[in-house]
């Protein structure tokens, strides 16, 4: 059992016998009330999205799901496909399950593939991976307070905000967890 505070993003809970994964997590502490935890949990199973708030002192009980090391194969459109590193078992998953994930995968990327017993549910995407820009904007000097930015698209189609130096054909480290540029490889 979890105690609700030691929840964070990427965690897989159980309410009743669905497993649901935390998109988001906010901790409040009210005036004389006590803490609240507000969540946004996706229901591995169908997909769908919720807003739960939890008040502090509960405990929820953390899904045991099993993980495969797996390998991106391809998509299409409707499902995508991916191939048990070990056994060269082959499992799909529909793209509602992988919600925004499918931002990130490129063929040949190693995944792991979560399962609910026998059936596959979800899918843990590396924290960083390496991505190859396919167009970007070119890059204009002008004065600037902060870091300026401009908008670039990977090998997958994501568009993200690149610095200006950026040009297409570079390789750059995005992280995953927030869609955003780490650092040009």
């Amino acid at each position: 059992m979890l105690r609700v505070t030691e929840l964070k993003v990427g965690k897989f809970i159980l309410l009743g016998s669905v497993p649901y994964e935390v998109l988001e997590y906010t901790h409040s502490k009210l005036g004389r009330g006590g803490a609240i935890v507000k969540t946004k949990l996706k229901d591995l199973k169908s997909g769908t999205i919720i807003d739960r708030i939890f008040k502090g002192q509960e405990k929820i009980e953390e899904a045991s799901l099993t993980t495969l090391p797996s390998q991106y194969l391809w998509s299409d459109g409707s499902s995508s496909y991916f191939m048990d590193s070990g056994t060269f078992n082959q499992y799909s998953l529909s793209e509602e399950k992988i919600g925004s994930k499918k931002d990130f995968l490129k063929e040949g990327l190693e995944i792991e593939v979560l399962f609910s017993g026998k059936e596959p549910i979800s899918i843990r995407v590396p924290i960083k991976v390496k991505y190859k820009v396919k167009s970007a904007e070119p890059g204009v000097k002008g004065d600037t307070a902060g870091a300026a930015t401009k908008e670039a698209t990977i090998e997958t189609g994501f568009k993200i905000q690149v610095p200006l130096f950026i040009k297409e054909g570079d390789t750059i480290i995005v992280d995953t967890r927030t869609g955003k540029y780490v650092e040009r490889a």
